[in-house]
């Protein structure tokens, strides 16, 4: 499976931005596609999941209420919508594919390329 993100760009803080990420093939249902971000320094995190089957979400706390991820099965795509953005959002964001809840960055087997979201004061 290859992964595509798409959507990133500079920012305002306040702002907001659309990333998507698109799947070369139809997923397995068991799966979870989350988003991951890396700063500058930092190691790579989690910011949201959703699986594939049934829609669940996962939030990282300092997210929840400003992001929202989705997904829409009949084309393979994740996105996810960053509303109220502040400069510590900015970083790599990457998509990624991996088992059923899991919010480990090693425990995704498959990665899109990543996408920089710099959100300025």
């Amino acid at each position: 499976v290859q992964l595509q993100a798409s959507g990133g760009g500079l920012v305002q803080a306040g702002n907001s931005l659309r990333l998507s990420c698109a799947a070369s093939e139809r997923t397995f249902s068991t799966y979870t596609m989350a988003w991951f971000r890396q700063a500058p320094g930092k190691d790579r995190e989690f910011v949201a999941g959703i699986n594939w089957k049934d829609g669940t979400t996962t939030y990282e706390d300092s997210v929840k209420g400003r992001f929202a991820i989705s997904r829409d099965n009949a084309k393979n795509t994740v996105d996810l919508q960053m509303n109220s953005l502040k400069p510590d959002d900015t970083a790599v964001y990457y998509c990624a594919l991996g088992p059923r809840g899991r919010i480990v960055s090693t425990q995704y087997d498959y990665w899109g390329q990543g996408t920089l979201v710099t959100v300025s004061s």
